[in-house]
């Protein structure tokens, strides 16, 4: 029996060994091919792979079957992050999509097959619906010849097209980067060096430990990047996925700084040094400061359900200057709608550089003017049947109060989302991917923001006694 392939929100992904076959490999990207083909005969496909024992192998495997479909099946040369695929689609009229072979954010024990279109961003949801149901049962014997190209090289000198970069060359920054053994390693240490930014890279080679650090930029798999940045006395640290599509950051003091604090930062960096001005688009798990922020600088906000799949459909409606979502995932519509994790770094270097400040000073004011904010993530492994259970019961639930608190607003949009009146909220959501609900709060403190992780949990686990 063939195996069901499912797209999360980011791709499909699968257990190298498990799903994750060359039959599967054959089957997802057959499906991937005829879809293009239909109406884009003889186009260019990108395929790209990052770092992971297996990834290259299945790029090649995929590109032949994409080149049987008829299509030119351009492979690149090296391990590359994701945004330069996207780089690529997004900037060659000749290309119809790409394919990423990728682990990304999971630990070293998957791979899986990201999708991209014409666009370089990811697709709709119905088109992805509509892939993901054409995908054959059995897998195709065609095959077709690659042809490689370097499309790393075009991605990186792409990071500075609109940078100041004289501004980072006299900042005198020192850098702690790590790429988490990712196809993003090497690669920010390169174009940062000769504007003399001095850069420690951590995890950028392959070591006997790259099997148990999982690449996905929170804590505690950040752990050694808030280390050596207290150690080497760095002004910040950086950090990517396995991918270099995700990220967040370390401050100078050790603090770690999650993704959504550093779409606060360069959002409020892209309206004052690049007079941007836009709608800005985010998930349900958008920080409140960026959501004063936003208020404060007249931008409209356009809140998404959870995956970057909905920010993607909101940003080629056009007007949109930054996308973001809760896993780290940050996008500029004015490159191509989809993540991009090192430019979103390079923006932060520039911000660094002009207001001549430490990444912690630039937090510090953030809490100063908006107000501090705790954020968390917390996820609660259950069985099948129970997260189904509860996905049914939970349009249903209505808390009228957690912690002493009643919600000023509910919401079942995705998930059960609550609201307080000093703009806190806890959010509970069924993954559509595994038998897990996550549980997000953000807080004015750590302590009211860990309450509310508690209480969700007590929600999840039916032993809470508000509803």
């Amino acid at each position: 029996m063939s195996t069901i392939i499912h797209f999360g929100t980011g791709g499909w992904y699968a257990r190298r060994d498990g799903d994750f076959t060359e039959e599967n490999v054959v089957r997802l990207a057959d499906a991937a091919a005829q879809m293009w083909s239909r109406t884009d005969s003889g186009a260019i496909v990108y395929i790209g792979y990052d770092t992971r024992e297996g990834a290259e192998q299945a790029a090649r495997l995929a590109g032949m079957v994409v080149a049987g479909a008829g299509l030119v099946a351009m492979i690149s040369d090296r391990y590359t992050p994701t945004s330069a695929l996207s780089w690529a689609i997004a900037n060659d009229p000749r290309a119809c999509g790409g394919l990423m072979i990728t682990g990304s954010n999971h630990s070293s024990d998957y791979l899986g097959i990201k999708v991209r279109m014409a666009d370089g961003g990811t697709g709709t949801a119905d088109v992805i619906d509509a892939l993901e149901e054409s995908i054959p049962l059995e897998a195709t014997e065609a095959r077709g010849p690659l042809i490689e190209k370097d499309i790393v090289s075009p991605y990186l000198e792409s990071l500075f097209s609109n940078i100041d970069t004289q501004a980072i060359a006299e900042a005198g920054l020192q850098l702690v980067y790590d790429p988490m053994y990712g196809s993003a390693r090497g690669y920010l240490p390169a174009v940062l060096g000769p504007l003399g930014v001095q850069t420690i890279e951590i995890h950028g080679t392959d070591e006997p430990d790259a099997q148990t650090l999982r690449p996905e930029p929170i804590e505690p798999w950040v752990d050694d990047c808030e280390r050596m940045v207290l150690s080497s006395k760095a002004h910040a640290g950086l950090i990517c996925d396995g991918d270099g599509s995700r990220i967040s950051a370390v401050d100078e003091r050790g603090r770690y700084i999650d993704a959504h604090r550093v779409f606060t930062l360069v959002l409020g960096h892209l309206v004052k040094h690049h007079g941007a001005h836009g709608r800005v688009a985010m998930g349900l798990t958008g920080s409140i400061q960026t959501r004063r922020m936003a208020r404060e600088l007249g931008l409209p906000l356009a809140i998404k359900p959870i995956g970057f799949k909905y920010i993607y459909e909101e940003m080629v409606k056009g007007g949109v200057i930054i996308g973001g979502e809760e896993t780290g995932g940050i996008g500029f519509p004015e490159r191509f709608p989809g993540r991009d994790g090192l430019y979103a770094h390079v923006l932060l270097c520039e911000m660094m550089a002009k207001e001549h400040k430490t990444l912690g000073q630039l937090i510090d004011e953030l809490d100063e003017h908006y107000g501090p904010v705790a954020y968390a993530r917390r996820d609660i492994r259950l069985q099948n049947e129970e997260v189904e259970m509860l996905r049914t019961l939970m349009p249903g639930l209505n808390p009228q109060n957690i912690v002493g608190r009643a919600p000023v607003h509910v919401s079942h949009r995705d998930g059960l989302r609550m609201e307080f009146d000093d703009e806190s909220w806890l959010l509970l959501r069924p993954s559509g991917t595994e038998p897990v609900v996550r549980i997000y709060a953000e807080a004015g403190t750590i302590e009211l923001r860990d309450e509310m992780l508690e209480a969700g949990t007590a929600i999840v686990k039916g032993e809470y006694g508000g509803i």
